[in-house]
């Protein structure tokens, strides 16, 4: 009976103080990083969830997630399915069932473990969120493409050896893919599928 209260106390906590306006902010803020790939926003101490997501993970999930977006997160417990549950009404469900996905990493194996979309439904593919040490201080990336005037580049520390062979392995599938959005901390970055990474 104490566990259950516990959790449903932490339920309640960390969320939203104001649904409405820190939803609307979260997905303005989203909207203008996922149109310009590299840019980043910083969501603020809007969200408090419980492990393993961070601020910003947990404040793109009660921007957009409900009942009706499968979430998985890679090593979720009661207590994240309960504060989950409460807070946007989403359940959690299997990696390769999911809308919505936080990982460690994005690499290959990522390819054959989220839902990549078909040619048909496209849109059906899931979005991962992977959280980062920082997204500064890293070895430079060139990002090309849809939103970005030229080139840019991006410095995100944590990414992994196989990052880029992965992205160029998920352009390769468009129409279909994963999109892709780095946080840390409060702040996140987005790389849609569209986007082309190359090395610095």
């Amino acid at each position: 009976m104490t566990d259950t209260i516990e959790l449903s106390r932490r339920a309640v906590e960390g969320g939203f103080t104001d649904p409405v306006f820190d939803a609307q902010a979260v997905f303005s803020s989203l909207l203008q990083a996922m149109s310009r790939p590299g840019a980043i926003v910083d969501f603020g101490a809007r969200c408090a969830p419980p492990a393993p997501l961070s601020p910003a993970q947990g404040a793109i999930l009660c921007a957009l997630a409900d009942v009706d977006t499968p979430v998985s997160v890679e090593g979720a417990d009661a207590a994240l399915a309960a504060w989950l549950g409460f807070q946007t009404s989403a359940r959690l469900a299997e990696p390769d069932a999911a809308l919505f996905a936080v990982a460690r990493r994005f690499d290959r194996a990522a390819l054959e473990t989220f839902a990549l979309g078909t040619l048909s439904y496209p849109d059906r593919s899931a979005t991962l969120l992977v959280e980062v040490p920082s997204l500064h201080g890293g070895a430079p990336l060139r990002l090309t493409g849809p939103g970005i005037a030229g080139e840019t580049v991006v410095r995100i520390a944590g990414l992994g050896d196989g990052f880029v062979a992965a992205r160029r392995a998920n352009r390769a599938l468009d129409p279909c893919g994963l999109d892709l959005i780095l946080t840390a901390g409060t702040r996140a970055l987005c790389l849609p599928r569209s986007t082309i990474v190359t090395e610095g």
